[in-house]
């Protein structure tokens, strides 16, 4: 019985041991071929294309979906005295502007709101803000000359009404490293209103 050979010997030789000449499969080639191409599409698409997305923007956009489901059930909310004081007691609400105030405004006011690069927002005084609903015009239009920024753009009308409430809650609370208080006191804020009870159902 014949043994097949397995290709022509190689003409390299090391410590007197020469291996067969077997090229490498044309496929092989066109896998690797195929990986360097899919390479370079990736990169110019998800690094240098403005059609790319990253995982931040896929983020976001669930975000603004679950924003709108949330704040579909309340509808638009206005950016007034009653507003303010009565989303400071509702715990979701409360739950989505810390998670806004950390994201966006702790680098300057730390994420306790005891003030870093900006004011204290835990003491009684207050630079730009003399009733609550001006802690919403902060928010939106800015202050400062531009220090404390215009967040307008950047968030809904609803996610600055509960922001508004949210900083308005961190006044009286204990931060760990509380700056020096800024501005002037102003009176405490009003009492949110008392529900209206329900009468029962006649039976």
């Amino acid at each position: 019985m014949s043994v097949q050979s397995p290709g022509p010997l190689s003409s390299h030789e090391y410590d007197g041991i020469r291996e067969y000449d077997n090229p490498t499969p044309g496929w092989w080639y066109a896998i690797l071929t195929a990986t360097v191409v899919f390479s370079a599409v990736y990169f110019v698409f998800w690094h240098a294309s403005v059609a790319g997305w990253s995982i931040h923007d896929s983020w976001e956009d669930d975000q603004r979906a679950e924003y709108a489901r949330i704040f579909g059930a309340v509808g638009q909310l206005k950016p007034d005295e009653a507003s303010i004081l009565a989303q400071m007691g509702n715990p979701k609400f409360m739950n989505i502007a810390r998670a806004t105030f950390i994201g966006n405004c702790a680098s300057c006011h730390a994420r306790d709101g005891g003030g870093d690069v900006g004011v204290n927002l835990c003491d009684e005084s207050y630079k730009n803000v003399v009733k609550i609903e001006d802690l919403f015009r902060v928010i939106t239009d800015g202050a400062n000359g531009g220090a404390m920024p215009s967040w307008k753009n950047r968030l809904s009308d609803n996610e600055r009404v509960i922001l508004a409430s949210y900083v308005a809650s961190l006044r009286g609370t204990t931060p760990a490293r509380a700056k020096a208080p800024e501005g002037q006191p102003i009176p405490p804020w009003p009492r949110p209103a008392a529900p209206v009870a329900t009468p029962p159902a006649p039976k």
